[in-house]
């Protein structure tokens, strides 16, 4: 079944891994068209010859409410430098297009659905994942730490937001989550690439159990 899909990003957050000459997170946005589903899946993102830098931001913005709105899975790219130092959330773009991808919004005789949402954490100029990620693996389980201090509110919020969390405990005697705890899902790039449907699949079936969480959808 096809989906149309929404990419947020910090475009020019160059603290990634290398994949050539001057990567930055576009790089990787563009190699996302690569491992979608392209017979059935839409990407709505700009394309490489469009513009915008002659639009001021109402413009901007009104361009990417239409592509949201349009869309049913919205991608948020996890990368180093994805929050700007000294500003508040409501100042960036992420916040905002993560707050629309969560609301119904009604549009002439059309209403559009909350987005099932996924993070995809790049690795930084190290090949890491542990500014955000940090493996906790044990006897008993697989379990990871997020850093989701580390990202802005309105993610972290959904994050571990199930209304009724599964918790078993850990070698250490820490008590850790299980299931799908969380409306938005995180998984690491390399593992993305490997299984790129299987993650979007999995990220619209927690959608399609919206009701089993505590939604955040404002700045």
């Amino acid at each position: 079944m096809g989906r149309k899909i929404f990419v947020s990003y910090k475009y020019a957050d160059s603290d990634v891994y290398s994949l050539g000459r001057n990567t930055t997170v576009r790089t990787y946005v563009d190699k996302i068209e690569e491992y979608l589903d392209t017979t059935d899946d839409i990407y709505k993102g700009e394309s490489d010859n469009e513009d915008l830098s002659n639009l001021d931001d109402d413009e901007i913005w009104e361009k990417l409410k239409d592509r949201i709105f349009d869309s049913s899975v919205t991608i948020v790219m996890i990368s180093p430098k994805m929050k700007e130092s000294g500003k508040y959330d409501k100042s960036q773009w992420i916040p905002w297009e993560v707050s629309y991808s969560l609301k119904e919004m009604t549009r002439k005789d059309k209403t559009s659905r909350s987005n099932a949402i996924l993070t995809v954490v790049l690795p930084d100029s190290n090949n890491s994942y542990e500014y955000y990620i940090k493996d906790n693996r044990c006897g008993i389980c697989n379990c990871r730490t997020f850093k989701t201090d580390s990202l802005f509110k309105i993610l972290k919020n959904n994050m571990f937001n199930q209304k009724s969390k599964t918790k078993v405990n850990c070698s250490d005697s820490r008590d850790v989550y299980s299931g799908n705890h969380s409306y938005i899902i995180s998984v690491i790039w390399s593992d993305f690439i490997n299984s790129t449907q299987s993650y979007i699949d999995k990220a619209v079936a927690i959608k399609d159990k919206i009701e089993e969480y505590n939604i955040t959808k404002d700045v």
